[in-house]
């Protein structure tokens, strides 16, 4: 469609519904004679519906007395289509009563033309109507594309903050020899947990997209802590023990949902359930949902990847032991919930495996 101010009338398509023929062999020369030549004329009012799809008029003229569904029966089945951009309706009548001209506004009609037809009031009524619908449809066209091109940004904006979220939580974990798969993994695995507990599909993705940043404090953490290969004295387990806060504190400053979450999974994921975890020692449900969730599946996969420390733990023995800290460790229902998604659990483990490639950020 022709979206200019300066309207083609060979390109405007006008829909004439009269149960007269002369009055629509009249309205067609008057409006031809003017270089208006996509006219649909309509003598059955019952064949208005399938002219108008068939059509998509930019304007409609309507007789209102005619046999089987008058003007406002056809104006009421207009309205039943909810067109975003419905095309201005001009009633064409002999009725010069008060009422007729109320109501017929009231159910949606934009003009008059009263019968007999005046050319020049025919033809400056039609212009006008039609250049005031192709600016509203203009206008619309121009929001559309608008809204595509905000909704392309914040896309772009949304895939480049990601990036960055991923890439830095796959620092924490380098630094703490474990592999970028496990980010992968653990994120995935929060995923399905809390899809499982029901939680919308907007929020599962935003923990999705979050749980990586879940030891982005590890960066906080000296190296001869964080990578000592034996076991760490009380004092150093300590100082492990402040990366959940440093986390918290890296992603300070940010109110977008994405990085309030993975602000809360940062400091909330070595809670436990009974009160024992760290930082803050919260119990049961004053810990957030998202650090419960994180702390099933950060374990989990701890428990079954192999680390310079230690050998991969069977995949019978970790879920025994998640199943044996329900109601100590973790969340009793997070556990049925990582329990009952357990098939799906390994499937990503196997796709996620520390030997697969391609996979280095989240999908």
């Amino acid at each position: 469609m022709n979206t200019n101010w300066q309207m083609d009338p060979a390109e405007m398509s006008i829909l004439i519904i009269d149960d007269e023929a002369p009055n629509l062999k009249l309205l067609q020369k008057m409006l031809s004679s003017i270089g208006y030549h996509k006219l649909t004329l309509v003598q059955d009012p019952r064949q208005v519906m399938h002219e108008y799809q068939v059509n998509k008029p930019d304007l409609i003229l309507l007789d209102l007395n005619m046999p089987h569904i008058d003007g406002f029966g056809i104006l009421a089945l207009l309205k039943e289509l909810n067109d975003p951009l419905p095309p201005p309706v001009i009633i064409l009548t002999a009725q010069t009563g008060r009422d007729y001209k109320l109501r017929s506004l009231n159910e949606g009609a934009r003009d008059f033309l009263s019968k007999p037809f005046d050319r020049a009031e025919l033809q400056a009524r039609v212009k006008n109507l039609l250049d005031a619908h192709m600016a509203q449809r203009m206008i619309a066209d121009q929001n559309s594309v608008l809204e595509e091109l905000v909704h392309k940004r914040t896309a772009e904006l949304r895939h480049t903050r990601q990036q960055v979220i991923d890439r830095l939580g796959r620092a924490a974990e380098f630094r703490d020899n474990e592999t970028g798969m496990h980010i992968s993994r653990m994120s995935h695995y929060s995923y399905l947990i809390a899809k499982q507990l029901g939680i919308d599909e907007e929020e599962c993705d935003t923990i999705l997209l979050a749980s990586p940043m879940h030891d982005i404090g590890k960066i906080g953490i000296p190296d001869m802590i964080l990578l000592k290969p034996g076991k760490l004295a009380h004092e150093e387990f300590e100082v492990i023990k402040r990366h959940p806060e440093i986390g918290a504190k890296l992603l300070d400053g940010d109110d977008s949902t994405l990085l309030t979450v993975a602000r809360t999974i940062a400091l909330t994921h070595h809670e436990k359930w009974d009160g024992s975890g760290y930082p803050q020692g919260l119990q049961g449900e004053d810990i957030p949902l998202t650090g419960r969730i994180v702390a099933v599946a950060d374990v989990f996969d701890a428990l079954t990847s192999e680390r310079p420390y230690k050998k991969a733990w069977p995949i019978e023995k970790a879920v025994s032991t998640i199943r044996q800290n329900a109601g100590t460790h973790f969340d009793p229902e997070v556990v049925n919930a990582f329990l009952n998604t357990l098939p799906e659990v390994l499937a990503i483990k196997e796709k996620y495996s520390d030997d697969a490639s391609d996979h280095s950020s989240i999908e």
